[in-house]
């Protein structure tokens, strides 16, 4: 687990119960603060809607709630101390110019997240009380209180949209923001509000086209399209005037259904929710002079924002995975140039956490390439090279002697997989399954594991809630074996159906059902005692398209990196979400493999770089032996 704390990783191998904590519920002391920008006295901005300023708006300083998704904010600010407050709680008002200021008026607890709505006010063509507008200030500091460091708030469109992708995980709408209290579910809250400061400079209210660290090349005329679209409701008479109706119409909760907004923040949530409902209709918003700019000057395919990292030695990343505290660990299949043959890493806002070159070995090599790489319950990598199993600390220091592992039947690795006891599964190309303890001794005999249908080549492997293992076999099949080695699966066939044809990866949900890409350009379904559960030809649409690498989501959703164009989603009964060229098709070219992380970001290995949709999946447990440790796959943390 790169960059992670000791706390943290005491947290997840069980070593320190909550009381140990000081945060509200199961909480950690950790949590990462947004990049600051300069300093000041006090909390001042501007709010404007386009290029006006908003006179008599509400400013309301609110933090994410902590008691469990879909809790209310809490307010911040002190009525006394403002003499103004409503049911949303107090608030502070905008000058004429747009102005506000916010001093001693509020007090904060270290780590809670917080964020800045403005509600209301004249853009100069009356009072518009569906007026609303965010802007993510990030974790409160240490001291109790932003005065000492603090940028200049500019509240606009566009900070709104950067708030909403970003935390677009945790809000229902613009005033219930909240995570659990589990460790795991603070911690990928703080990174969402993180992740704003990757989107917009607040200080300016302008939409970033690189990440403040430089490596990150940020997709910001997707930004200002949404900021755009509702730029036109802000600036109209209000609620009744036709652009609001029409994007308050056209936003509704459920996309197509559910409940309107009555302001445009949470109109914008609910575009983030929806990214693929009524696009031509929203897009036509767009006021005829546009007041951000860069834009798509053409109506866009959906309305997510990407972000593509390099640096850290990626070079032809390939396996990803996502460790506790939100780090991005990748196996570079890159042969020349600097990376080549190591593993990277990156921070949860996508910074460079291993060297330039990765992390590197001799025996990482031409002849041992990794392949993929994934997090152990206690925060060490485990990595799968062509030959056998390494493995590393948090540090990058390597362990297991010499090339890897050896013993227990091992031989032409495929892939590999953590249980719930931390004990590594490799399945091979030499028809077994090998097992090792996290000291790297051998489980299973000199044979390893076999029967239950292996068949052939090994695609991938997955450990499910209960510590079974799936493996899909290349020939149409998919073998599983319990915790103890013993083959479940049908002896000479293992499980087939469903649509099974030269299957490539393997993931596993929440109900235990198991989920498989299949390289004919659909996805195929399994229960959990192996029955098929889709349809002789797959499940097909939303974009599939020589799919490979795929990963379930906090809802359930299932997410496929598509080596034949962009990146699918299909809902848990293997409907397509995504368009039928997927999602972000215009930008993504190709994807091998795909990870979520806690706060709801979409990671893809693709070409020399490493994408990431922000905010567009439900959050999930990770990482997955943490997740398949306590029945968590495919949950929400």
């Amino acid at each position: 687990m790169i960059g992670a704390s000791r706390t943290l990783r005491m947290i997840l191998s069980g070593s320190l119960t909550c009381g140990a904590l000081f945060l509200a519920g199961c909480g950690i002391s950790s949590n990462p603060s947004p990049r600051q920008a300069v300093s000041g006295m006090a909390i001042q901005g501007k709010v404007h809607g386009g290029q006006q300023p908003i006179g008599g708006a509400h400013v309301y300083m609110l933090a994410a709630n902590t008691i469990g998704y879909g809790a209310a904010s809490l307010s911040l600010l002190d009525p006394v101390a403002t003499g103004l407050s409503d049911s949303i709680g107090a608030y502070v008002l905008t000058d004429a110019n747009g102005n506000f200021n916010i001093t001693g008026d509020y007090t904060c607890t270290p780590g809670q997240q917080v964020y800045l709505y403005s509600l209301g006010g004249d853009p100069g063509a009356g009072v518009n009380s569906a007026s609303g507008l965010l802007a993510v200030l990030g974790a409160c500091p240490a001291a109790g209180n932003f005065l000492a460091a603090t940028p200049f708030i500019f509240i606009n469109e566009v900070s709104t949209a950067g708030a909403a992708h970003a935390i677009a995980g945790f809000a229902t709408d613009a005033t219930h923001v909240s995570s659990s209290g589990t460790a795991l579910g603070l911690q990928g809250i703080a990174n969402a509000f993180a992740m704003a400061a990757n989107l917009v400079d607040l200080p300016s209210g302008v939409a970033l086209t690189v990440t403040p660290d430089g490596n990150g090349s940020v997709n910001n005329q997707g930004l200002n399209v949404v900021a755009n679209i509702i730029s036109s409701c802000v600036n109209s008479a209000g609620p009744a005037s036709s652009p609001c109706s029409i994007l308050f119409a056209n936003a509704l909760s459920g996309g197509t259904t559910g409940t309107a907004p009555t302001d445009t923040a949470t109109a914008m949530l609910n575009i983030v929710h929806n990214p693929a409902a009524n696009i031509a209709t929203l897009f036509a918003l767009t006021p005829a002079v546009a007041p951000f700019v860069p834009y798509y000057s053409i109506t866009p395919v959906d309305y997510l924002i990407a972000i593509s990292y390099t640096g850290g030695g990626v070079n032809g990343p390939n396996g990803i995975a996502i460790d506790a505290a939100g780090d991005l660990l990748t196996a570079n299949s890159g042969t020349s140039g600097t990376g080549a043959y190591s593993i990277s890493s990156l921070s949860p806002v996508g910074q460079p956490l291993s060297p330039a070159s990765g992390y590197t070995t001799a025996n990482l090599n031409a002849l041992a390439a990794p392949i993929s790489v994934i997090p152990d319950i206690t925060g060490d990598a485990i990595i799968l090279t062509s030959t056998s199993v390494m493995g590393m600390t948090d540090s990058g220091s390597f362990l297991f002697s010499g090339s890897g592992l050896t013993g227990g039947g091992l031989l032409l690795p495929k892939a590999v997989a953590v249980d719930g006891l931390n004990n590594i599964w490799v399945a091979t190309n030499n028809l077994n399954i090998a097992e090792f303890n996290s000291a790297g001794t051998a489980i299973s005999g000199i044979l390893g594991f076999t029967g239950g249908g292996l068949a052939g080549l090994a695609a991938d492997i997955a450990i499910d809630g209960s510590g079974n293992a799936w493996i899909a076999n290349q020939f149409n099949s998919i073998s599983k074996f319990n915790s103890a080695g013993s083959a479940v699966s049908p002896l000479g066939t293992g499980y087939t159906g469903g649509g099974l044809s030269t299957p490539q990866h393997i993931a596993i949900d929440n109900s235990g059902n198991i989920w498989v890409t299949n390289q004919s350009n659909s996805v195929s379904k399994i229960s959990s005692s192996g029955v098929a559960l889709s349809p002789s030809t797959g499940f097909t649409g939303g974009g599939l398209s020589a799919p490979r690498g795929l990963a379930i989501d906090g809802s359930g959703n299932v997410w496929v990196a598509n080596t034949g164009g962009a990146i699918s989603e299909l809902d848990n009964s293997g409907n397509a979400i995504s368009p039928s060229n997927g999602w972000m098709y215009s930008i993504f070219t190709a994807g091998t493999d795909v990870a979520i992380d806690g706060s709801g970001n979409v990671w893809v290995s693709s070409g020399n770089v490493i994408q990431q949709i922000v905010g567009a999946a439900t959050p999930v447990v990770t990482p997955l032996a943490y997740a398949v440790k306590y029945n968590l796959l495919g949950s929400r943390p």
